[in-house]
């Protein structure tokens, strides 16, 4: 068994153009996530998943593992699958990742991801053989963010599984304003783990209606009756979507490091 962090990184982006070699306090956005993400104690590899050779000399030039991938690829979880297949095949000479492997999709924006979490979503896949997936939530802070369709909320059974995942307001309380320090009110952050065989089926389905519906790639997997575990975190992250995020990111990194 080996966990893999897989970073997947496109130069494209429709309100940061190029935004992966976005000088951030210093650096290129992908090599602070690559950094972050290197403090991970489970992991035995980082690997930067890119169409962009600019990219993958980026990383390359920093010390880091870039694996070219193909751009016509449907979905960033396909990007995933192709890039940890390319590096079983470089490193191990495998023909595909292996079954008992764990890969944890780690957001190339986020700069800021602590690496306790990437590790505790690794963990829960090791000691408990009946998830296929993990990933992660934190409070819902607002009732604009409760609302929000960009805001991902999720509903979870007793056992921490996740039930739905929606862009509307769920749990939908009928009769009052929702309590959100109950517990019942988290948003959904975009990080995911998944085991290597399921993530060969995962890849293998086609998009599913709800899927569709709400642009949600996680409803496929509830679809297919996937047993999601779900983590939960205090902390929701700083994603870098625009350049003001990348100006607000790079004060903290400049005032952590003095």
């Amino acid at each position: 068994m080996k966990t893999y962090g897989i970073i997947p990184s496109r130069y494209s982006s429709t309100r940061f153009p190029g935004k992966p070699l976005a000088l951030i306090a210093g650096k290129p956005l992908v090599t602070w996530v690559v950094e972050a993400a290197g403090k991970a104690k489970s992991l035995d590899a980082v690997i930067v998943a890119t169409d962009d050779e600019r990219i993958a000399s980026t990383v390359r030039s920093s010390g880091g593992v870039a694996v070219m991938t193909p751009s016509a690829l449907p979905s960033g979880t396909d990007r995933i699958a192709c890039a940890a297949r390319i590096f079983a095949g470089e490193t191990q000479g495998a023909p595909d990742f292996a079954d008992d492997d764990i890969l944890v999709n780690i957001q190339g924006d986020e700069p800021l991801i602590d690496p306790r979490l990437v590790d505790e979503l690794a963990t829960t896949l090791k000691l408990n053989a009946k998830w296929d997936m993990a990933t992660a939530v934190a409070p819902l802070k607002s009732l604009d963010d409760f609302a929000a369709k960009s805001v991902v909320k999720v509903v979870t059974a007793r056992d921490g599984a996740a039930m739905y995942f929606s862009r509307a307001p769920i749990p939908c309380p009928r009769d009052a304003a929702p309590d959100l320090a109950s517990g019942l009110y988290v948003r959904h952050l975009g990080i995911y783990a998944y085991r290597g065989a399921f993530l060969k089926r995962y890849i293998a389905e086609p998009p599913c209606p709800l899927e569709q519906t709400e642009k949600l790639e996680q409803l496929r997997a509830l679809w297919m009756g996937a047993a999601i575990a779900v983590v939960r975190t205090a902390d929701e992250g700083i994603g870098v979507d625009t350049p003001e995020d990348a100006e607000r990111v790079a004060k903290i990194l400049e005032s952590a490091a003095r």
